[in-house]
């Protein structure tokens, strides 16, 4: 089976930095979605300035992930109810971000919705993190919008998100 995959939309952060970056009106004519993200953060590791949430349709409701993590110093595995991604926050080494991709399959379909989320952040130096996820939204609406915020502070200039439609050919 081929897959064609079609870019929807893409938003570059500006000048200031935004707390928040939404994908609305997603079309419904596709079988998944692939976001890819390169983000950094304005606030500093300490503040939680490290972790980007995704929202399916704004909401928070229904969502479980499992994640495992590697730190540079540990290791391990995390629940939580949250889709999340690793960002670089802004005490990291400079100009530096971190790439993320988030694949949804069958976003349009009238199950439960799936997620697998791989995310690594850059640092020059011993802390660096990077994870691989998996969860679910228990809701069987389509996804028609995205949201990315942050535990603290905004995506800094010239953080990049890129949503793709990935169609199924027979």
């Amino acid at each position: 089976m081929a897959y064609t995959y079609s870019k929807i939309a893409s938003v570059t952060v500006g000048s200031g930095g935004s707390p928040t970056v939404n994908f609305i009106a997603i079309p419904q004519n596709y079988t998944d979605l692939l976001i890819f993200m390169s983000v950094r953060g304005t606030s500093n590791f300490a503040s939680a300035g490290n972790v980007s949430y995704i929202k399916p349709n704004g909401s928070n409701v229904g969502l479980s992930r499992r994640i495992i993590y590697g730190t540079g110093t540990a290791s391990g595995s995390d629940p939580g109810s949250d889709w999340a991604a690793y960002i670089t926050p802004s005490d990291y080494t400079a100009n530096t971000f971190s790439n993320s991709s988030v694949y949804i399959p069958n976003y349009a379909g009238s199950a439960n919705k799936s997620v697998s989320i791989d995310s690594v952040n850059e640092n020059n130096a011993t802390a660096a993190q990077m994870l691989l996820g998996a969860g679910l939204w228990s809701n069987t609406s389509f996804i028609t919008s995205l949201e990315f915020s942050l535990a603290a502070g905004s995506f800094a200039q010239y953080s990049t998100f890129t949503l793709y439609g990935i169609k199924a050919e027979v």
